[in-house]
């Protein structure tokens, strides 16, 4: 599929963020990024954006909308202000979920587009069975997920006031 598709978008299938001009030599073109952007972030999209249409249906058809309808608020503050904040704890749930298959996945996508970083790395040292480097990215994606679990709970307490840090 990406080789039929950059005979028509005219984008790379290497993996080089840059790609060479011979007056100014090499330039980063982020125009280099489309598929892998899309090989890793459209499944999680699409599902995100129907979850956020669920809770979002959810949220306004509760009374407090109503309410705010009938206290003459505008669309935009009632979308805005009260049924997308109160609508996002399902999603920033389903996100912070996503993120273990956007690391997971991102290993992949580094090797099979040529990108130089840690998924490259861990893989080429499981074909080369050291093990030590392998810990080591390992442990390090762990540390990345801790913090992120510890980000998304911080966010859900900025969010729902209801939900208190302790």
């Amino acid at each position: 599929f990406g080789f039929v598709l950059s005979n028509y978008t005219g984008l790379k299938m290497s993996g080089s963020l840059y790609s060479y001009d011979p007056f100014n030599g090499e330039i980063l073109t982020l125009r280099n990024l489309w598929l892998p952007m899309i090989t890793l972030g459209l499944r999680p999209l699409a599902i995100i954006v129907q979850l956020t249409r669920s809770a979002m249906l959810d949220v306004l058809a509760q009374d407090y909308i109503r309410t705010a309808k009938a206290k003459g608020l505008s669309r935009n503050a009632i979308i805005y202000k009260h049924a997308l904040k109160n609508a996002m704890n399902p999603v920033i749930t389903a996100i912070s979920g996503w993120f273990a298959s956007l690391l997971a996945g991102s290993f992949f996508v580094e090797y099979i587009f040529g990108y130089n970083g840690l998924g490259r790395t861990t893989v080429t040292a499981l074909e080369m069975s050291d093990f030590p480097v392998v810990m080591g990215s390992i442990l390090f994606i762990a540390f990345v997920f801790v913090v992120i679990n510890i980000l998304v709970d911080i966010l859900y307490a900025y969010v729902d006031p209801r939900v208190k840090l302790v």
